[in-house]
């Protein structure tokens, strides 16, 4: 195709809450006029920094314009849990125990962490934001601890390391008594998404990188052997574009009928009180992922992340028009104080500060769709629920495939598949929510 048209650009009723706990960052350029550059990457996320830093360990010359729609860290990287995870984490199963070549993919996702936590070096982030403390999977009951002893044995038979923590373990981490058990895995990096991104940004800026925020793309058309990307008010011609739009990309029409547009609800404490955290006890940071994967994702954060503060993740909803709307919010924040409360009664009734909607991509058949799209044109896109790892791998391939690179990665997704059509609609949205809501109401006090 010669043009592409983005029919919607991003954009959130809510604020990212990850962002707004670090305070006011100081306002980015806006695009304006014409501009020119060697490679042009639409989207400021996890997949598109990654990009730059890559594009920019290859070739230091490069000239490397970046387009967001939305301040750094307002969109979909500031609204995830932060858990950039090493091991298997097939949210489709029951148990996160992947289905294709294990040894291979967390060797993938550990190129991954050890990307991110050598840009927390390189360009001095807080290493409060990028913390390699590990993870947990919580069981609340027996389907939940089955579900951690199979993943465990899973986990064994890699050779992977794992412990299980007994209800007073569990107790002493969290403050809570509503876990009988956990499975602890080491090697998960958990994120202050927001804070990493900023600091990517500010790190990429200082090595020539332009980045331009508030700048929505709106189309890009072929000019001769070059691409003019548009936004409302400027224009950048350059020869290659790297797309980290993940669900956007279906904007501009490509992968059309092929992408599931899911959100994922996410609530957030005020900052807790001396009195409130003798009553809550337990480590000044953790995280918990649930045991069934439609389960609640728990976090506490300290002062040096944002404040003490817990994070509660729950309630998934299918929505093919790329926003999220009040009543879902609302649905999934009274959700969430229930979850609250059941695991923390000690602050029971505590009031949230934030509520919150993020964006996800995923496919049927859990491939991503990275690769060259068109001449010139290369795509770091879709992630499957899996953003920090995922995303950061395929913003690395698409730079590499841009630059003429090869390795394990770019190896990796020219090997995956097609994504799988999506049953007509209005079918594949109602079938969908259905199934979500029934894996929810499965998933039970987990």
């Amino acid at each position: 195709m010669n043009s592409y048209r983005a029919k919607t650009t991003p954009q959130f009723a809510t604020q990212a809450a990850w962002n707004t706990i670090l305070g006011a960052a100081p306002d980015g350029p806006v695009l304006e006029g014409r501009h020119t550059a060697d490679v042009v990457i639409i989207g400021a996320g996890f997949a598109g920094l990654s990009a730059a830093r890559r594009l920019r360990q290859l070739d230091a010359s490069a000239r490397i314009v970046v387009l967001d729609a939305l301040p750094i860290a307002e969109g979909t990287a500031g609204r995830n849990s932060g858990f950039m995870i090493d091991l298997p984490h097939d949210l489709a199963s029951d148990d996160y125990a992947g289905t294709g070549d294990d040894r291979a993919m967390i060797a993938l996702n550990r190129a991954a962490i050890r990307f991110a936590r050598s840009a927390v070096a390189e360009y001095q982030i807080d290493p409060a934001y990028a913390d390699p403390v590990g993870k947990v999977n919580g069981a609340a009951g027996a389907a939940g601890e089955a579900h951690n002893r199979s993943y465990g044995a899973h986990l064994a038979q890699l050779g992977e390391a794992s412990e299980m923590l007994d209800r007073q373990s569990m107790q002493e981490l969290t403050g809570s008594s509503y876990y009988a058990s956990g499975l602890y895995t080491p090697g998960t990096l958990i994120l202050q998404p927001a804070g990493y991104i900023r600091g990517l940004a500010m790190g990429l800026r200082r090595d020539g990188v332009e980045i331009f925020e508030r700048s929505a793309v709106t189309g890009f058309e072929r000019q001769g052997t070059d691409w003019a990307v548009t936004t409302g008010q400027g224009t950048v011609t350059a020869p290659k574009i790297i797309l980290g739009t993940n669900g956007h990309l279906e904007s501009f029409g490509i992968a059309k009928g092929r992408l599931i547009q899911l959100f994922l609800f996410a609530s957030m404490t005020p900052e807790l009180d001396k009195d409130q955290l003798r009553r809550l006890g337990g480590a000044p940071r953790w995280g918990v992922t649930p045991s069934d994967p439609v389960g609640t994702t728990m976090r506490r954060i300290d002062s040096a992340q944002g404040g003490n503060r817990i994070i509660t993740r729950t309630c998934a909803s299918v929505r093919p028009g790329m926003q999220a709307g009040g009543g879902d919010v609302a649905r999934a924040a009274k959700a969430q104080r229930g979850k609250f409360d059941a695991r923390f009664p000690q602050l029971a009734g505590l009031g949230m500060a934030h509520e919150w909607a993020g964006h996800l991509c995923l496919t049927r058949n859990g491939v991503a769709v990275t690769g060259e799209i068109d001449s010139g044109v290369f795509s770091a896109c879709v992630q499957n629920g899996l953003g920090t790892a995922r995303g950061t791998l395929t913003g690395i391939a698409a730079a590499e495939q841009a630059a003429g690179e090869h390795s394990d990665i770019t190896k990796h997704f020219a090997s995956e598949a097609k994504p799988r059509s999506l049953p007509p609609e209005p079918f594949a949205t109602w079938g969908a929510n259905a199934y979500l809501r029934w894996k929810e109401r499965r998933a039970g006090a987990e």
